[in-house]
């Protein structure tokens, strides 16, 4: 079999994120509940664009407005006449006809973790926003419902995320919205971690001396074992084994392992995605889409992730030269080498592609909203108007949806909600945003999505 400390890794711990029985458990309970699917084969990679990316000085610029608000970048031309972004991120407007920005989103919440619970959620935060720490009340996550919900292939869960859970440095549990929340945490998503890229796959590769037919007849035997015990305690002892097992055995036997093993891409595919965390998560993201999972959550990760200042997109101080220099870069390689990767594939038609952050950037530098941390030469949070970039889908590229008043503080047309995002996802991953679960903390049933798909996209 497996040696004995690996397989105990799998089987008797869990995998990152979710036990086994769980996983198993979800399973069966998803053979039961889930709606039948409309778009069979749909899958999405939810880009999370943790801190807040700066539409303003982005995806959503205002050459027209005075110094203060429109910055220090210069817009450019892209692939498709009329539509202009950011000087810094050349490869990304060469592959506008394949994107659409959607520049309406907009909600109220304007500190971290709340709002990233109501983008990832699709509903407004329950409590006071005093806390950025995940709680058992929290709505349950896009990637839980789709746990519960979804249909997968090849013995994965429905829902990955990689290459970590969003933490605050200092804070004991995850950052709001990760999780299933009053819906239940054996729902939450499989995790699968990666430290500076390097996703860590130990015991899910059979060993040198156990081919699969010696690992099936050890299954067989640890089958019969479960029979000929009937005995009230140890009963329950293998029964509970048997189930971690099980899932144990379908991952092993669907060959998980060569799914998630980045090693068998080229390193000219590599290259191109680049070897940074989110480049090599994305690539393993294109890997999960080809493998059936239908939802796949990537977290940005950068060297700023553990900076309580300016965490990743999080820009109160030197908003232009960590843009330039760090964010910029990174996304201007990344984002248009999946996009294209998953073109060449033929697998963009049926992959919805969402990149998005808990809210954009204040219209004016300096601007004061939340953050006492907030310099001149920076911009504070801002939810009421911001940027999403989508692909595929069938959405159609090269469009422009919604727009932002002049100084891009306000939604001016065509408002979407997180919670019609959220319905949006759903509604493509053949999940029906009506569906209700029972709320284990309000203890009444609840609608997955209270928004409504964005139905003219195409």
């Amino acid at each position: 079999m497996l040696k004995r400390r690996s397989w105990l890794n799998i089987a008797s711990t869990s995998l990152p994120g979710l036990t086994i029985p769980q996983l198993l458990d979800l399973r069966l309970r998803t053979a039961a509940e889930a709606p039948a699917a409309r778009h069979r084969g749909n899958s999405c990679v939810f880009l999370f664009l943790f801190g807040g990316p700066s539409h303003i000085d982005l995806w959503d610029m205002k050459p027209e407005a005075p110094a203060e608000i429109r910055g220090e970048f210069r817009p450019v031309a892209t692939k498709v006449p009329g539509i202009e972004i950011c000087e810094h991120l050349p490869r990304l407007a060469q592959t506008m006809d394949r994107i659409c920005l959607l520049r309406s989103m907009t909600h109220g919440m304007n500190v971290h973790g709340p709002a990233c619970s109501q983008v990832f959620s699709g509903r407004d935060y329950f409590g006071p926003p005093i806390t950025d720490e995940a709680l058992p009340e929290d709505w349950p996550s896009l990637s839980s419902m789709t746990m519960r919900y979804g249909r997968s292939l090849n013995g994965l869960p429905p829902s990955v995320v990689l290459p970590w859970y969003l933490q605050f440095q200092g804070n004991s549990r995850r950052i709001a919205g990760q999780t299933g929340g009053r819906m239940g945490d054996q729902f939450n998503p499989m995790l699968l971690e990666a430290d500076a890229g390097r996703f860590r796959l130990g015991g899910l590769s059979f060993e040198n001396d156990v081919p699969l037919d010696r690992l099936r007849h050890r299954r067989t035997l640890l089958q019969n074992l479960a029979v000929a015990d009937r005995q009230p305690p140890p009963a329950r002892v293998i029964e509970g084994f048997s189930r971690q097992s099980s899932l144990a055995w379908s991952l092993l036997e669907n060959q998980v392992y060569n799914i998630l093993d980045l090693a068998q891409e080229s390193a000219v595919t590599r290259d191109h995605y680049g070897s940074s965390a989110v480049g090599q998560s994305l690539l393993m993201a294109r890997r999960l889409v080809e493998a059936g999972v239908p939802l796949v959550t990537v977290n940005w990760e950068d060297e700023t992730k553990t900076d309580n200042v300016n965490t990743c997109w999080d820009t109160h101080q030197e908003n232009f030269p960590k843009l330039r220099n760090l964010l910029c870069p990174i996304f201007d390689q990344v984002f248009p080498a999946f996009i294209n990767d998953l073109s060449d594939r033929g697998l963009l038609d049926t992959t919805l592609v969402v990149a998005v952050g808990e809210f954009g950037r204040t219209p004016r530098l300096g601007q004061f909203t939340q953050s006492s941390n907030t310099k001149p030469g920076g911009r504070d949070h801002w939810p009421h108007a911001f940027t999403v970039l989508l692909a595929g889908g069938g959405v159609r590229g090269g469009q422009i949806y919604g727009s932002t008043t002049p100084t891009g503080g306000y939604v001016a047309t065509q408002p979407v909600t997180p919670g019609d995002l959220t319905a949006t996802i759903l509604y493509h991953l053949g999940i029906d945003p009506a569906t209700e679960y029972h709320d284990n903390f309000q203890r009444e049933q609840q609608r997955l999505s209270a928004g409504t798909p964005i139905r003219n996209l195409g």
